[in-house]
């Protein structure tokens, strides 16, 4: 049943109430009238709060059962106090409304920190923990996932958050003829990945309005769900680091993953460009390993053999210098 088909029966079933309700003096029809107007009125209310997140409705109907609670312990020790039988009543309305009002904008503004509210209980044994991955844009259109997916070696439970999704529709939509190709490789990846994954995906619709940036945005949703973030962002990395949530980098293990190499080995490289420094030629390995030739600017073009000399590890990426094997 659609939401459509469920808004029609409301609304007939409104009229049919309203017309039983009101009867007499054949206004029947009347009553009809005002049960449908009601009902059309609570569907517009409800078209409205589309963009009122379920976090954040059990976050205000907690703050409002807070709320009546406190005012229902102040007013009690009102009883003590020499006021007017005739004040009381206005003493508790007014107290109910100020402590209700508090407690609902205390819990929307300390929604993020509600783990415990109903929607995000997640009751569970304690050797059954499961693992949550949030991809972010980058990762995404990267397009290794994909691969690390079908190798079944990713054991978390992936999830896609809403923004993400919209980020990727507005690079694909994107004026920049670059731009759009890689944001629709990203819908294309994610689309594949939802058939390799079906079991192990899913789309989380929290927003976050008050925080307009992507990443901000991610590292509170993987607070909020205790999870690690998937990205090949380095500054992300790095943001999300230092505020205590894992990352799991793909940059990272595929330099993990590149075949060792020791001083004194020799390989095959084709030199492709010039270096920075004098003399030098820069070839690549095929998982794309920067190799570093010394005085074989004059060959480039040409493949040649090398032995290694030094490795560099950075962060973005492993260098080996090597010279021409003579």
């Amino acid at each position: 049943m659609n939401l459509f088909l469920l808004r029609i029966l409301f609304t007939i079933g409104s009229g049919i109430v309203g017309y039983q309700t009101i009867i007499i003096n054949d206004s029947g029809l009347l009553g009809a009238v005002i049960g449908v107007v009601g009902a059309l009125v609570i569907i517009l209310l409800e078209l409205g709060m589309r963009t009122v997140s379920v976090r954040g409705l059990s976050s205000a109907v907690f703050g409002l059962i807070l709320g009546l609670i406190m005012s229902k312990l102040v007013t009690d020790a009102f009883v003590f106090a020499p006021i007017s039988p005739n004040a009381m009543p206005v003493i508790k309305v007014s107290l109910t409304l100020i402590f209700c009002y508090l407690g609902m904008v205390l819990g929307l503004r300390g929604k993020d920190e509600f783990n415990i509210i109903i929607p995000y209980v997640r009751l569970r044994r304690q050797d059954q923990i499961e693992e949550l991955a949030v991809l972010d844009t980058s990762v995404i259109i990267d397009g290794r996932i994909l691969d690390i997916i079908k190798t079944k070696f990713l054991e978390s439970k992936i999830v896609i958050p809403k923004f993400v999704l919209r980020e990727l529709q507005q690079i694909a939509d994107s004026t920049d003829p670059i731009k759009r190709q890689r944001g629709r490789r990203g819908l294309e990846i994610l689309h594949i990945i939802q058939k390799e994954a079906a079991h192990d995906i899913t789309l989380h619709e929290e927003e976050f309005p008050e925080t307009p940036e992507v990443d901000a945005k991610l590292v509170k949703l993987a607070k909020l769900l205790d999870a690690k973030i998937l990205t090949v962002d380095f500054n992300l990395n790095r943001v999300a680091s230092l505020q205590g949530i894992k990352i799991l980098n793909i940059n990272e293990l595929a330099n993990a993953l590149k075949p060792v190499v020791f001083p004194g080995e020799s390989m095959q490289v084709k030199l492709i460009k010039e270096g920075k420094e004098h003399n030098q030629a820069i070839g690549y390995l095929e998982d794309g390993t920067m190799v570093v030739v010394e005085e074989g600017r004059k060959l480039l073009g040409q493949e040649v053999r090398v032995l290694v000399t030094s490795v560099l590890q950075t962060q973005a990426g492993r260098m080996i210098f090597t010279k021409l094997d003579r």
